[in-house]
């Protein structure tokens, strides 16, 4: 008998690519979407994508429900053996409203367990963030799975605040209430990768004209993805959390490889560096910059041996990583 996946945030971009392996791998899958959605362009761009990706579309699901609200969330997960928790709600997208990104999070994640779990899911595998395993930056210590990092440290901004809470709320409702439902985290660094949808990167279009000193670990989203199927079927992945980070690049080291990479495409990208100096001088007017001033200059140190010793992860090379997303902005 096929068994059958629940993924919430179909339209997202981890999303997308996890429904893609799943149904390459034969499952059948169940998405979630906010119900406005049901019907929409938006609906037929996600089935036209997949199709082009060569798998069956037609055993894609939809059902409509939104982290916001109660409503549909029981019918979503009915017949459902695992989970999929990919999706996060942005809030209110105001920086400085922490609680605005924090309430949707945490409560859209318990709305998900608790349907997940009355309806006797066998495992939900959420996906958080590596910020959530973090800590503090003067620590000098590398990132692992045992770490929790502190909502309250300065180095976080409002998304990673509600990832990590989210992820935490998460923990604690399976250890009250999750019965006989086993429970996963993923916990990736920055995503890039093909795109299945049309989206937008700045970097390829030229903007900004000189790059800040920052840098980011990267995951490719079809390895992210890869390892989110893997992490529902493992068992001895259950009760585990799993960072997923390939390999560390500073964004001027990113836009010199999508010059190398694609000499015609990336003809525009910037490769000056923004002085720190500078960076510094404008973060009063940027709230973005000064989200990201604790890790102007820093590189942090990461470990995925527990990824990759326990569910194979062998992420790709990332000059391929951001060729392919250049690409496929080029062919969107």
């Amino acid at each position: 008998m096929t068994q059958k996946v629940l993924v919430t945030g179909a339209t997202g971009f981890v999303a997308g690519w996890c429904i893609v392996e799943l149904l390459r791998r034969g499952y059948d899958v169940r998405a979630t979407v906010r119900p406005a959605v049901l019907g929409s362009r938006r609906e037929a761009e996600l089935r036209a994508a997949l199709s082009r990706e060569g798998v069956a579309a037609e055993r894609l699901a939809l059902a409509g429900a939104d982290l916001l609200a109660d409503a549909g969330w029981d019918e979503a997960m009915a017949g459902c053996d695992f989970v999929l928790h990919v999706a996060s709600p942005l809030g209110g997208g105001n920086p400085k409203d922490r609680e605005s990104f924090i309430a949707p999070a945490r409560d859209g994640t318990l709305r998900v367990l608790r349907a997940a779990v009355q309806a006797g899911v066998q495992r939900v595998v959420m996906t958080s963030a590596a910020a959530a395993a973090r800590p503090p930056l003067s620590s000098y210590r590398a990132s692992d799975e045992s770490i929790w990092a502190d909502a309250d440290d300065p180095q976080f901004d409002a998304y990673r605040v509600s990832k990590i809470l989210a992820e935490r709320a998460a923990w604690d409702f399976i250890a009250r209430s999750g019965g006989n439902t086993q429970f996963v985290t993923v916990l990736p660094g920055a995503v890039f990768g093909p795109l299945l949808t049309r989206d937008n990167l700045g970097l390829l279009d030229g903007r900004p004209p000189a790059v800040p000193r920052l840098g980011f670990w990267i995951v490719d989203v079809r390895d992210l993805a890869a390892l989110h199927v893997r992490a529902l079927t493992t068992p001895a992945a259950a009760g585990e959390r799993f960072i997923a980070v390939g390999e560390f690049l500073w964004m001027e080291e990113m836009a010199k490889l999508l010059r190398s990479r694609l000499p015609e495409a990336g003809a525009r990208t910037p490769t000056r560096r923004l002085p720190d100096f500078v960076v510094r001088l404008l973060l009063p007017f940027s709230a973005n910059l000064k989200s990201l001033a604790p890790l102007l200059g820093r590189r942090f140190e990461i470990a995925t041996d527990k990824s990759r010793n326990l569910l194979g992860f062998s992420p790709r090379p990332v000059s391929d990583t951001l060729a392919d997303c250049a690409r496929s902005l080029g062919s969107s």
